[in-house]
């Protein structure tokens, strides 16, 4: 999962600096000494084009938001629901009573799982687990 949001976010900075860099070299072209009379059509058609940057611009922040705060929200309701607490009941073949054991949800593996307090229980062929909570 940390391989994950490291990948998104190194995109995120490549991203930002290759705009960035684009923005820069836009701006900086070539200067001239003397400079063309501009008409007044000529004048609103860069206002509609820098407008027009300026709106994409928004729209390209708003949308990194939205993806930032889905990937946030996601990465919470994961994380919730593997820190749920699941009851575990081991049934052995000379034991009459099940024994509970209270488990997170991300610590339970195939035939092994580790307890609230620290305890790594290993289930053995002979015994059988109900999990109470999924």
């Amino acid at each position: 999962m940390l391989g994950k949001i490291l990948l998104t976010i190194t995109v995120m900075v490549i991203a930002f600096f290759f705009v960035r860099q684009r923005d820069i070299k836009e701006k900086s072209g070539p200067v001239r000494k003397t400079l063309p009379q501009k008409k007044s059509h000529e004048k609103s058609v860069e206002q509609e084009d820098h407008n027009l940057s300026a709106d994409l611009r928004f729209g390209a922040y708003m949308f990194l938001a939205l993806v930032i705060g889905l990937g946030a929200t996601l990465y919470y309701f994961q994380w919730q629901d593997d820190h749920s607490i699941l009851t575990v009941r081991l049934h052995s073949d000379g034991q009459t009573e099940a024994i509970m054991y209270q488990v997170y949800k991300f610590q339970m593996a195939e035939r092994s799982f580790t307890t609230l307090d620290g305890i790594l229980v290993t289930v053995a062929s002979s015994e059988r687990m109900e999990v109470e909570g999924l």
